[in-house]
């Protein structure tokens, strides 16, 4: 008989016995060289390794586009008049003809966040505004990096190391406004970015010193009133996505702001050596030196 006669305990006596498969000793199954992909593939399936691939896979994640694609073009003047003059006319004129595609782009978010609002948006611009400058005062890169976009980042962190930053955020004098949307797809049609740039003309106070303690731009108590273009941008395919400040638009007719000199150590200059006069006895040794080399040859 094969079977035990107690047919109770099966479980347990069928756990006191492991199954194996024992090794083959035959030489041709056992060599990769004498097997074909197809065992090869199977024998790894089997001891439950992947098979190898011939290339490596990196995985790839964009996180924002590279630049500005289709930039807002300001306005020449803007800031420095009013709707009732002429010049402001054609500025709101202008503003007008543009706003279709900025529609139309905005309706595209919609379709991604249904929550989104320019209202809404426009305050929250402000405060990543504000808060991307008091990350970049107190030099916090990993607070930084949640304002601020990886194509901006190396933008906005250039040439601060041995500075001392202090800016400080006072009024708004014009309510931030939307002036320009755009979306754009990248790789795929579903992998959509949108940009939106938002207007910003607010009084803000920057003082800008070296690593010895000396100002090199700005004032710490000298008010200022700044016009700015920021760019933010979203990732509308990823669920997670947020809005981020991605450049700053700059119009060539604005004035320039003032460049910060480097602050340098200034090198020891060389003098030449002073030629001095040599001591009494050395001269008169050096004189007396040749008179007792010839005395001390034979005649």
């Amino acid at each position: 008989m094969s079977k035990h006669w107690d047919p109770r305990w099966k479980k347990e006596r069928r756990q006191k016995v492991i199954k194996i498969k024992l090794p083959s000793w035959d030489e041709d199954d056992e060599d990769p060289a004498n097997m074909d992909k197809e065992q090869i593939r199977s024998r790894m399936k089997e001891h439950g390794f992947l098979p190898q691939k011939p290339w490596q896979e990196r995985p790839a994640y964009i996180g924002c586009t590279p630049s500005v694609f289709e930039a807002y073009v300001a306005p020449e003047g803007d800031g420095k008049y009013s709707a009732v003059t002429k010049e402001g006319a054609k500025q709101k004129l202008t503003f007008l003809e543009k706003k279709g595609k900025s529609l139309m782009a905005i309706r595209k978010i919609k379709q991604f966040d249904d929550t989104f609002k320019t209202s809404y948006f426009l305050e929250e611009a402000l405060d990543i505004y504000q808060k991307a400058h008091e990350a970049l005062t107190t030099k916090n890169e990993s607070e930084i990096i949640k304002y601020v976009t990886e194509t901006a980042y190396p933008k906005i962190t250039y040439n601060i190391i041995d500075k001392t930053i202090h800016w400080k955020f006072l009024e708004s004098l014009e309510p931030a406004r939307l002036v320009h949307a755009r979306t754009t797809d990248v790789i795929t049609k579903e992998n959509v970015f949108a940009q939106l740039t938002v207007r910003f003309h607010t009084q803000q106070v920057l003082a800008v010193y070296d690593r010895f303690g000396r100002l090199i731009q700005g004032s710490k108590i000298l008010r200022k009133d700044v016009l700015e273009y920021i760019v933010f941008e979203k990732h509308l395919a990823n669920e997670y996505g947020v809005w981020r400040i991605h450049d700053k638009i700059i119009p060539p007719w604005m004035t320039p702001t003032d460049i910060a000199e480097g602050t340098y150590v200034v090198p020891k200059e060389k003098h030449d050596p002073v030629p001095t006069e040599p001591h009494p006895v050395e001269a008169t040794l050096t004189e007396d030196a040749p008179k007792s080399e010839a005395s001390a040859q034979p005649s």
